[in-house]
């Protein structure tokens, strides 16, 4: 069993560049770990009194997990998956989202994984799923390992079939190829090692980095609306925005007559809710971003 030194700041992996990067960097600022670089270019950079990011490729940081080099880190289910190493998913992180699929050439008569035949060879970057995914389906291939522009396997004659992370479908479609089938969902992952969760002292800063980082995912999706209603109206007011447990209702100075509603709405019912309240009579509407928002 891997011993996690208690003594240090808790390390997180976190992609070294890319819009994973970018998107992971950014999600910890916004929870309060802005990253102190000593240098530029610096592959280390402390994050607070308690953590300490450590910047390697997405794909190495199953790996790096795993073998306690870090105690959590920040990839891509798709490269947990591949890795096959024994860790756990802490958070989804919503962003970074993509599917592995299985695809065929357009000429290709096969509309489904489960009719291609014994034998096939398939061209990937991901040789573990796509091997798991086959043995699932009983179906014997051969596995032609590739690592990058796989798009071109079967106009090589190098593949019959490809296995391949696309996020739109486009690419494939601007090289001739058509998918039949989603081996895996992927958006990027918060992920740490068993022992690190468990350990007495780095377990609970662990689970309250993830609640901070979750408070910012879930604000993202809300919004914060207040606005000057009439009293005589509430009833049909705490349908149109019933909050997260009912509107908070507060009087108005010196106006019997209205009261300010305060609640947390969706973000994307924001237009609805304000022409809904206009039309029971509301006032001074305000809508604001959020920047946490805990359960």
């Amino acid at each position: 069993m891997i011993q996690v030194n208690q003594t240090r700041r808790v390390r997180i992996a976190l992609p070294n560049k890319g819009r994973l990067a970018e998107r992971a960097i950014d999600l910890f600022e916004q929870a309060g770990l802005r990253p102190a670089f000593k240098a530029d270019r610096a592959l280390v950079a402390s994050l607070g009194d308690d953590f300490q990011a450590i910047f390697v490729r997405a794909a190495d940081i199953p790996e790096f997990i795993a073998d306690g080099a870090a105690d959590l880190g920040v990839t891509g289910l798709d490269l947990v998956k591949e890795s096959g190493r024994d860790i756990e998913e802490v958070l989804d992180l919503g962003f970074g989202s993509c599917r592995l699929v299985v695809a065929v050439r357009d000429e290709s008569d096969v509309q489904r994984a489960e009719d291609l035949p014994a034998g096939t060879r398939v061209a990937t970057s991901f040789p573990r799923i796509t091997a798991r995914y086959f043995d699932s389906l009983g179906i014997p291939i051969q596995i032609a390992p590739v690592t990058g522009a796989t798009e071109i396997a079967p106009h090589l004659g190098v593949a019959d079939v490809i296995v391949d992370l696309t996020s739109t479908g486009s690419t494939l479609q601007v090289n001739g190829l058509r998918e039949i089938n989603t081996v895996l969902d992927s958006s990027a992952r918060l992920v740490a090692s068993k022992e690190a969760r468990l350990s007495p002292t780095v377990g609970p800063l662990i689970e309250g980095l993830a609640s901070a980082v979750e408070s910012v995912l879930r604000a993202q999706t809300k919004r914060y609306l207040m606005a000057n209603v009439p009293r005589a109206r509430l009833a049909e007011v705490r349908e149109v925005i019933p909050g997260l447990s009912g509107p908070t209702i507060v009087e108005v100075l010196d106006s019997g007559e209205w009261v300010a509603a305060h609640a947390v709405v969706d973000a994307d019912a924001v237009y609805q809710t304000i022409a809904r309240l206009k039309e029971l009579g509301a006032e001074g509407i305000l809508v604001t971003r959020i920047e946490r928002l805990m359960p």
